[in-house]
């Protein structure tokens, strides 16, 4: 069970730190929302540590040390640390989930860039739908359909974060679009992030981008009506919110580069009473059999791990799955010692 001061520090770091889940977390249920709390207030903290850090590969490392302490029951003296090694115990969480999470966060330290939608929805697996799947266990919910269709909603907000964010992230040398599709339309990438524009090819591509984002989204409300009944209204309306932020990159032409697109309070307001409608109208509508559909290949190793019946609690990093994300960080952290070392000498008198 989680200390009420380390759940009050937790609170804390989410109010400020995301408002958007503090917000969204006063639908759910007491007992789901308060290890929700903790679960979220862990991975900003992952996050954070990573983007907020210049030696990335550093803070990554330490993150995947941190993780295998709370794994031992042993966590650093930390509240979010100790919050969620208390999620681990009375949850039986897969180890695979979290570190799903982190490989996502090597994959941005390393600037990693995808070549194809299907990378793209790998990246997504990993820093999206790995917490969706993670937030079913503390639901109670290890079907594998459910759990498939929680997955999708995760990877269809991870596209419209990047669809919203094209602008931003080529301002800071960064590409999450497809690098294929960029060739198909004979952009390059240095030059994009040289002068990033709303032209009609990039349009085009986050258009495209929030198509694919359409289809899970709808996939995915199969999956809600699957979990408890208090739990739902809370995620039909993160459903709803982030998919209205695709609606108004619609509206101002699928430009994300002049404008970020944003919701307003009012807009969030009348999203979470139709959400609360979605609710009643779950109790009486029959199953739709979308829940059936398969999961997508890039996130079938999160629903086998989150449905197993006896979850993983070794950790996977140096095995064949992650070995190469390891090397890929250890070359990452000589660069960065390089770089630091030649900065230090830089700095010396002659």
């Amino acid at each position: 069970m989680i200390a009420p001061a380390d759940l009050e520090h937790c609170r804390e770091a989410i109010r400020h730190g995301s408002l958007s889940f503090h917000a969204a977390s006063k639908l759910l249920p007491a007992s789901v929302r308060d290890p929700a709390l903790a679960l979220y207030a862990f991975c900003r903290l992952a996050d954070d540590a990573v983007d907020l850090n210049d030696e990335k590969a550093t803070a990554v490392l330490s993150l995947r040390d941190r993780l295998d302490l709370v794994y031992r029951g042993t966590p650093r003296d930390a509240p979010a640390d100790r919050a969620f090694a208390a999620i681990v115990e009375d949850f039986e969480m897969p180890r695979a989930l979290p570190e799903a999470l982190l490989e996502g966060l090597a994959w941005d330290a390393c600037e990693k860039r995808y070549a194809t939608l299907s990378d793209v929805r790998a990246y997504s697996a990993r820093v999206a739908s790995a917490v969706g799947a993670m937030m079913c266990v503390l639901m109670g919910v290890r079907d594998a359909d459910a759990l498939a269709r929680a997955c999708d909603l995760g990877v269809a907000m991870q596209l419209t974060n990047i669809a919203r964010d094209v602008g931003e992230d080529a301002r800071a040398r960064r590409i999450y679009l497809p690098t294929d599709w960029l060739a198909e339309h004979q952009i390059d990438v240095d030059a994009f992030f040289f002068e990033p524009l709303p032209t009609t090819q990039v349009r085009a591509m986050v258009k495209s981008l929030l198509s694919e984002a359409d289809r899970l989204y709808h996939r995915s409300e199969a999956g809600i009506s699957a979990l408890p009944l208090k739990s739902r209204t809370g995620i039909y309306a993160a459903r709803l919110i982030y998919a209205g932020i695709g609606s108004d990159l619609r509206r101002n032409g699928f430009d994300s580069i002049s404008r970020r697109a944003h919701t307003s309070k009012l807009q969030k307001l009348g999203w979470v009473a139709q959400s609360g409608l979605r609710t009643g109208v779950s109790l009486v509508m029959p199953q739709s059999a979308v829940i059936y559909a398969p999961a997508l290949d890039e996130v079938q190793f999160l629903v086998d791990a989150a449905s197993r019946a006896k979850p993983q609690s070794t950790s996977i990093w140096g095995t064949g799955k992650t070995a190469g994300v390891v090397d890929m960080l250890m070359e990452l952290k000589q660069r960065e010692q390089a770089q630091q070392t030649l900065d230090n000498s830089g700095m010396e008198p002659s």
